[in-house]
Order: C-alpha cells, then structure tokens, then sequence
C-alpha cells in the first residue's frame, strides 16, 4: 500500500509492499489481507493469485476510475482490517473463470479469459456447449464471469444487444463471441450463452492458433 494507508493498518502487523509486476512472483500467506490501491483492474489482476483470502480494494482517484471493485471507503479502512482477520467483515464471493489447455496449462481470471488467435486475423475453431456445436470463423470469444459482466462483457453486450444477467456472486459463465463470420463452413447460432454446469469447449482448426488469455494481457500458449 501506498504511505498515506499504511499507516491505518495495526502497529503490530506485518506489512508488505507489492508492485503489479512483481505479484506472480509474491507468496500470499492463507492469513494475509490484501489491500490493492489503484483502478479496478487491480484487484482482478491480484485474484488469481490468491486463495480465498479477503481483498480491501481502494481507489485513490474516484474522479478517474468507477471504483466497481475498489470500493472501500479510506475511513472504513482500519476498521474492515480488523473485522476481516475476525471473519466480522461483509463479503462477496465471487466465481471466477478457468481456461484449461489439454496440454494441461492452466488460467484462472476473475473478470473473463479471451480465446482467440494471438495476432489480428481470424480464428477458426469449433465450440461446443452441452448438445449444441458449431464451427466458427470469427475474432475470438472471451468468457466471463459475474464481475467481468460490468467491464469487455458489458460493452459487447451494449454493442450487440444480447443481454445476459450474471451476478457477481452468481456460480455461473456467459460466453461472448466476437464477429462470428457468417459461410459455407461456419455458423453464427452460438454467439452467446450462459454456462452453470457445463463447460465450453473450444478446438482449434488452425495449424498454429491456440491461445488463452486474461485482460491484463497474460498469455498461455
């Protein structure tokens, strides 16, 4: 955390400083309380290296980022310290997505994975969900969760009118696909959907394509 909030945190505790680089690289304590101090994007991006331990996001510039995720009022901070260690504290728990490769590398993201081509041209694949398959020319997918539906979600929902209610909390993906490509060979029936149970199934039909990948740009190939 930044000076101006480390000192609300308990004399007597531990404390550490991280930056955004160096998190994939930092060992999160089970007991360890996590306070990222930025935009939302932060929080999502610190997710996926934790395992359930709670997470204060603060948003130093209200008049630059919405504060969707980093919503913790500066004067609550010492207060919600306390109450999370005493499992006091009120909490959303929220589903997050995982992409898993059957070379068995693996992505977890809390707002959504982007499947797709790692250049600009297009992907070709079949997806499948459930009973339902179809073979696809398009400019990738991404799948996302409840927390994902307030950021890509929400603007490929704004732009092509098909609205998928998913709550934060909600055990549940949506699927988007972007620009299906309408021919002989591909369909444009699964743009989108809901997945509660079931996984989507994603397999390449070109030679050299794979590749998942988190908003902050991550990728596993």
């Amino acid at each position: 955390m930044a000076g101006t909030y480390r000192v609300l945190v308990p004399g007597d505790w531990r404390q550490a400083l991280v930056r955004r680089a160096d998190l994939d690289r930092f060992l999160f304590g089970p007991e360890d309380v996590i306070v990222p101090v930025g935009q939302d994007g932060l929080v999502a991006n610190v997710a996926k290296y934790l395992s359930g331990q709670p997470v204060l996001g603060i948003n130093p510039s209200p008049d630059l980022y919405d504060g969707v995720l980093v919503r913790v009022p500066i004067e609550l901070l010492a207060e919600l310290l306390l109450a999370s260690v005493a499992e006091q504290a009120p909490v959303e728990r929220r589903t997050m997505v995982e992409a898993a490769l059957d070379s068995g590398e693996r992505l977890l993201a809390l707002n959504e994975v982007f499947v797709g081509h790692r250049s600009h041209q297009s992907a070709r694949y079949s997806i499948a969900a459930g009973e339902a398959h179809e073979y696809h020319s398009s400019s990738g997918l991404i799948v996302a969760s409840g927390t994902g539906a307030t950021g890509w979600a929400r603007s490929i929902m704004e732009a092509t009118s098909a609205h998928l209610a998913l709550g934060t909390e909600e055990r549940a993906v949506a699927y988007f696909v972007r620009e299906p490509f309408p021919s002989i060979a591909t369909g444009t029936s699964m743009r989108c959907g809901k997945l509660a149970a079931e996984p989507l199934a994603v397999t390449s039909r070109m030679n050299d394509w794979s590749t998942f990948s988190e908003s902050s740009g991550k990728r596993l190939r």
